[in-house]
């Protein structure tokens, strides 16, 4: 205690004594870490301090609610945004089951084309390969 009292935190919560404004003062309670504030009002404008408070308390509350209808957007748009998401989804997958059928009902002919196609080009490329040899 005799090392905190030469810094004068214990009696004063780690505040200097009468760091306040003029009009306050403190003082310390015997056996308590309370501090006991008096006012004298004769010296300090409060009622301009109280009223510059609630504006500032008022414009903090605005902020708020405008935070709060910001953030409900959000979260509606999100929403939106989700369900659409889902029905792309539910669309495609949809689509995908039609031409799995289409294809199974028509069969494999059109890759049978293709490889005979991407044969036929091999073949050629090949010929042209020996005859420009030569």
């Amino acid at each position: 205690m005799a090392a905190n009292s030469s810094r004068g935190a214990s009696l004063y919560g780690g505040a200097a004594p009468y760091r306040s404004r003029e009009g306050l003062s403190t003082r310390p309670v015997a056996g308590s870490d309370e501090i006991q504030l008096r006012i004298d009002p004769m010296q300090a404008d409060f009622d301009d301090e109280i009223s510059g408070l609630r504006s500032q308390v008022r414009q903090l509350r605005n902020v708020a609610q405008e935070i709060g209808m910001e953030a409900k957007f959000h979260k509606d748009f999100l929403d939106k945004l989700q369900m659409t998401v889902i029905k792309a989804q539910a669309g495609v997958k949809n689509n995908i089951r039609k031409l799995n059928r289409s294809i199974i009902k028509n069969g494999g002919n059109h890759v049978v084309h293709v490889v005979l196609f991407a044969l036929f080009c091999f073949f050629v490329v090949y010929m042209w390969s020996k005859v420009s040899r030569r």
